[in-house]
């Protein structure tokens, strides 16, 4: 699939050959991925807070949200209202602060129709943060899209479940939605959900799943920034889909408030 750039900015500027070396060849950094409409994005002191987390784990200091901002707006410019943008957070050997990659490409659209999930026994090094070292989640959805599957399931070896590829999955029982607590990265779509899902009479929970446990469940979901996806099938499982529930999902993430970046 072609990668199609609208603008790349290092530190709020076009980069150099020299600049893009690091960024290139050393697979060390953390990154946000963010889906922005008319200059606003969901979730943005989420998102803000996670790139600061990661670079307090990763490099030892803090990284200032009106910074990221300030570089985010600057390369949207005002040509770029609607967009995806990614925020890279990595630092040269010879400089003490980390440095700012900012990908500007066409706007995403959300996913459309059910879902289908191969499971693979592979879960992401550190998957608490956000980091550019994708190679094994990518290597699996390779696969997994050869095979007829939409995206990965990752799983630990006795088949508890952890995430998606590049999502959060939440398990709805008819009351409440399991998130699995399996180590994962905690989405910033997830959080928002979470805050929101008991004002619509839902309740939101962490607990183990299991494969095994699949037939349990009402309806499961995907969810990240690009927007949520019912899902109808995890490897050989049908699963049912809750046209109830799935629209009472859907209405509290579109009543999620934009904030301007």
């Amino acid at each position: 699939m072609e990668i199609v750039f609208l603008r790349v900015e290092i530190d709020g500027r076009p980069p150099t050959a020299e600049a893009l070396w690091h960024p290139a060849l050393v697979n060390y950094g953390h990154f946000t991925a963010l889906q922005v409409r008319n200059g606003r994005t969901r979730g943005l002191g989420l998102h803000l807070a996670r790139l600061d987390a990661a670079n307090r784990e990763l490099f030892g200091a803090g990284l200032d949200g009106d910074l990221v901002r300030e570089r985010v707006r600057h390369a949207l410019a005002d040509d770029a209202r609607d967009a995806s943008v990614r925020v890279v957070a990595y630092r040269p050997e010879d400089r003490g602060a980390a440095s700012l990659l900012v990908a500007v490409l066409p706007p995403a659209p959300p996913p459309s129709g059910w879902q289908s999930l191969k499971p693979v026994p592979y879960e992401r090094p550190v998957a608490h943060v956000k980091h550019v070292g994708g190679f094994g989640q990518l290597y699996h959805r390779k696969v997994a899209e050869r095979e007829g599957f939409d995206d990965v399931l990752l799983t630990g070896p006795d088949g508890t479940v952890a995430e998606g590829g590049v999502t959060n999955i939440g398990f709805f029982d008819g009351s409440s939605v399991l998130w699995p607590d399996a180590p994962s990265l905690g989405g910033v779509t997830m959080a928002l959900l979470e805050d929101r899902l008991p004002a619509a009479g839902i309740g939101s929970r962490h607990g183990p799943v299991r494969l095994a446990d699949l037939p349990a469940y009402r309806s499961v979901f995907v969810a990240n920034s690009r927007g949520l996806a019912p899902v109808g099938r995890i490897g050989d499982v049908i699963l049912p889909v809750d046209d109830d529930f799935a629209r009472t999902l859907s209405e509290v993430y579109e009543a999620v408030p934009w904030d301007p970046i």
